[in-house]
C-alpha cells in the first residue's frame, strides 16, 4: 500500500500542473493585463476630466437666466460622470424636482458603473496575485524536496538553492499585487471624487426646480407634448 501510494504521489507530482514555472507565467499575464487597464483607465480618467468650479458657474448662469435649453446644450458639450448624470435629470425637467431626483440616482448609477469599469479586475488581482505566488512557491519547495529524495547525495546548499528559487513565485505575486492595489485605490478614490462633483451640480439644479422662481425661458415644447 505504502508503494502504491508512493508510486501515485509520484505520478501526480510528474504532472505538468505540479511544476511552478506555469505559475511564474500567469503572474506575468495578470501583470501585464493589469498593466494595460491602468494605462487605459488614466487615458480614459484624462480625457473625461472636468473643471467643476467653471462648469458648476456656467450651469448656474442659465438657470438664474431660466434658459433651461442653454443649461441642456451647455452640458451636452462636456462627456463626464458630472454633467452626464444632470443632464440626464435636466432634459426630463417637466416630471418635477422629486421625480428628476430619482432621474438622477438612478443615471448616476449606471454613469458610476461606467466609470469603475475593470476596476473590478484590478481588485481581483490586487487580492489574489499573492496567493498564487505563495501557491507557486509550494510547488517549488515540494519539488526541492523530491529532487532531495531522489538524491540523497544532494548537498543542503543544492536544497536551500532550490527552495530560494521557490521563492521567487511569492516576491513575482507581491510585485504584481502592490501596483494593482494602488492603482485601485487611486482609482476608486477619482471615482468618488467624480461623484462628490455630480452631487454637487445635481444639487445646483435641484435647488433651482424646487425653487420654482424662474420660468422666462423653458424648453420648448411641441403642441403634441402638452
Amino acid at each position: 500500500m505504502h508503494q502504491e501510494s508512493h508510486g501515485l504521489i509520484g505520478t501526480l507530482l510528474d504532472l505538468p500542473i505540479f511544476q511552478a514555472e506555469w505559475v511564474l507565467w500567469l503572474l506575468i499575464g495578470l501583470s501585464i493585463a493589469s498593466l494595460a487597464v491602468i494605462i487605459e483607465r488614466l487615458v480614459f480618467y484624462r480625457r473625461h476630466r472636468l473643471n467643476i468650479d467653471e462648469v458648476q458657474t456656467g450651469l448656474t448662469r442659465h438657470l438664474d437666466q431660466g434658459d433651461l435649453q442653454g443649461a441642456a446644450d451647455y452640458l451636452s458639450q462636456y462627456d463626464t460622470l458630472e454633467t452626464n448624470v444632470v443632464l440626464h435629470g435636466l432634459k426630463d425637467h417637466r416630471l418635477g424636482p422629486e421625480s428628476v431626483e430619482d432621474l438622477i440616482s438612478s443615471a448616476a448609477r449606471k454613469e458610476r458603473g461606467r466609470f469603475e469599469k475593470r476596476l473590478n479586475f484590478l481588485a481581483t488581482v490586487a487580492s489574489n496575485a499573492p496567493f498564487i505566488g505563495l501557491f507557486g512557491t509550494v510547488l517549488g519547495i515540494i519539488r526541492a524536496f523530491k529532487d532531495l529524495a531522489g538524491n540523497m547525495n544532494e548537498t543542503s546548499d543544492a536544497v536551500m538553492a532550490g527552495i530560494a528559487e521557490a521563492l521567487i513565485a511569492t516576491a513575482v505575486g507581491l510585485l504584481v499585487a502592490i501596483p494593482a492595489v494602488i492603482a485601485f485605490n487611486a482609482f476608486k478614490s477619482r471615482v468618488n471624487a467624480l461623484a462628490d462633483n455630480m452631487h454637487l451640480l445635481a444639487g445646483t439644479l435641484l435647488a433651482n426646480f424646487k425653487a420654482d422662481i424662474h420660468t422666462a425661458q423653458p424648453v420648448p415644447v411641441k403642441d403634441d407634448e402638452v
